[in-house]
């Protein structure tokens, strides 16, 4: 089988065996770039029709799989190409986590701590968009016979690069390790005018990353005083200059911003609480919501809370690994409040190449997408974590014009997670998934209370609907604002047949591994979580499968916890036995007493 354990050795072995690269053999196999840079580092393994064609590729070309697991040193007799894609030529996690806390350590003191990221991943992403540019630059010098002409015909004509980059703002230039002959009129005086300089010629010759890059002006002052000096701005340069830390095609893995954006945002989280990490959905839950969702081609996937869009492009990139050719690939769309997170958003989309769109502003008072009728657009699947138990004003719920809530169980009050649920539903076709991530209290709270209770009612109505697909108690300590354990509850609209009238509850609150600061789910228990999910069968202290009528027999309470023990049962010994236990011991403890006073006796003693 390809397991993680050699699929990357196998990957490499068949791109060495057919002189190929990793672009070369996606396009041989019919999958992403991204699918197999992510074989050939092990993050994920191919599965379905990807692995029956790795499985075809192997045998044409005699790689037999045993010699594989078995070779110590694979391919070392192949013809190397000009430059190597291996894994130890992709900048490990670690590394990037070094350039982005050193770079932070450049401007920290500066910049209140959850302000670092608006101004190092602008630069982070203009040494990636410059790195890339070198390397077609270097592709096509490969077809032109050197540079200097390879730039000639890129300068007649920028399409043939995914961004062209200008002279003056390529990262040489940028770091000043190249000299520029800059105009008399146009000469920057600070490094920061020359930054804002920068990102203002990028933004002009690609049109495309108006709003993305130019979040925030390099050279700003206020009373008199520049917000990051020239001082802290060339340290964060000279952090990302650093030659171990490349950005370019094959340097990276696909989704590094991302994870370098996640990264900034857990260390700030550690130091700054909610405020800092309110936006941020571990990793391993946004790949859980993913598989989960088993998005299929073309369809359209809706996060009303976007942040930097992680949970979308996990959608396109499960999508990728399941199938062994995307010829239609997800259509993306996201809305998000608050402006940083939305550049980073579009960034994100951009890196990856993805379709889709990032619109700002409220997605509970003023919901962007919408057909032509003014009523709310319709999607296949949605996927998001809200700010749990968020407070909104009564009269958004009474005076919706969407009719997101009377229509749909009633109005709330107070915490608005089964208002985000009801907006999540009423944003889903009639054949729509959705997978929302909240508190545990939004599928307890008001149960077994004799007083009315407006969620528990919304519930109930879900329920008898019969659009709650499941629930998944997750590990507590995952999140950044709060220790608390979080949920992910998954509606169905078009349920298939054998799970109607079925919810599925997982108890997945031992699937995590220690982690300082914060618990992670490993690899292994992303996957349990998931395939438990989608078999939707009974598994003792894991998984077990409620009918409707159950769930109204206990309230409504949908924990996974009430229904799903994890705890290790008391075993109570027979009292009969226990008895003649203890008449054994207490007749073994009159014989060391008379042996004790025998010796004693010996030694003088007497009672």
């Amino acid at each position: 089988m390809l397991e993680s354990k050699d699929i990357g050795r196998v990957v490499k072995e068949l791109r060495g065996r057919l002189n190929l690269s990793q672009e070369e053999l996606a396009a041989r196999l019919g999958v992403s770039f991204a699918t197999v840079n992510r074989w050939e580092n092990e993050k994920i393994v191919p599965r379905g029709k990807a692995k029956e064609a790795i499985l075809r590729l192997m045998e044409e070309t005699g790689l037999d799989e045993d010699l594989i697991e078995n070779s110590g040193g694979i391919g070392v007799n192949h013809k190397k190409r000009r430059r190597k894609y291996s894994k130890e030529d992709v900048l490990s996690t670690k590394s990037m986590e070094q350039m982005l806390w050193s770079a932070a350590c450049s401007i920290r003191g500066e910049k209140d701590a959850p302000k670092f990221k608006d101004y190092i991943l602008p630069l982070v992403f203009i040494k990636r968009l410059s790195d890339v540019f070198e390397d077609e630059v270097e592709r096509l010098a490969e077809t032109y016979g050197d540079k200097e002409t390879a730039l000639e015909v890129i300068e007649a004509d920028h399409q043939l690069v995914r961004f062209y980059i200008p002279a003056e703002a390529r990262w040489p230039v940028v770091s000043g390790r190249e000299k520029f002959d800059w105009p008399e009129d146009r000469k920057p005086k600070t490094l920061g005018e020359q930054l804002t300089m920068t990102v203002r010629a990028i933004v002009k010759a690609n049109p495309s990353l108006s709003g993305v890059i130019d979040i925030v002006d390099y050279n700003e002052t206020r009373s008199g005083e520049r917000e990051v000096s020239d001082a802290a701005l060339s340290g964060v340069i000279e952090a990302l200059s650093d030659p171990r830390y490349r950005l370019g095609l094959y340097d990276v893995e696909p989704d590094f911003l991302g994870r370098a954006y996640e990264y900034l945002l857990r260390k700030f989280a550690e130091g700054q609480g909610q405020s800092a990490g309110e936006f941020f959905t571990p990793t391993e839950v946004g790949w859980l919501m993913a598989y989960i969702m088993r998005p299929r081609q073309g369809e359209e996937v809706y996060d009303f809370a976007c942040g930097s869009a992680g949970l979308l492009i996990k959608c396109e990139l499960a999508l990728q690994e399941r199938e062994i050719k995307v010829q239609r690939p997800l259509k993306l769309y996201g809305q998000e409040l608050t402006g940083s997170s939305y550049a980073i958003a579009r960034m994100n989309m951009v890196i990856h190449d993805m379709e889709g769109e990032i619109v700002r502003g409220n997605s509970m008072t003023n919901p962007k997408f919408r057909d032509s009728d003014s009523s709310l657009k319709k999607f296949d699947i949605v996927v998001a974590n809200p700010m749990w138990n968020q407070p909104f004003d009564p009269n958004v719920y009474e005076n919706d014009p969407f009719d997101r809530f009377e229509s749909q169980g009633g109005i709330t009050t107070g915490k608005a997670d089964w208002a985000w649920l009801q907006h999540a539903t009423a944003s889903l076709n009639t054949q729509g998934r959705a997978a929302i991530v909240l508190d545990t209290g939004a599928v307890t709270r008001g149960s077994g209370s004799k007083s009315e209770d407006r969620e528990k009612k919304i519930r109930q109505w879900f329920v008898e609907q019969d659009w709650i697909e499941g629930v998944i108690l997750l590990p507590e300590n995952l999140f950044y604002n709060t220790t608390a354990a979080g949920i992910i509850i998954t509606f169905n609209k078009a349920k298939p047949k054998a799970r109607q009238g079925k919810i599925v509850l997982v108890n997945a609150s031992r699937e995590f591994k220690k982690g300082r600061p914060k618990n992670y789910i490993p690899e292994e228990g992303i996957r349990k979580i998931a395939d438990a999910f989608i078999k939707g069968e009974d598994v003792e202290k894991f998984v077990k499968v409620i009918t409707t009528a159950e769930a109204a027999e206990n309230d409504f309470n949908l924990s996974p916890s009430r229904h799903v023990d994890v705890n290790e049962g008391e075993n109570y010994r027979p009292i009969p036995e226990i008895l003649e236990e203890l008449e054994m011991l207490e007749t073994r403890a009159a014989t060391v007493d008379v042996d004790l006073q025998t010796i004693f006796t010996k030694l003088g003693f007497k009672k």
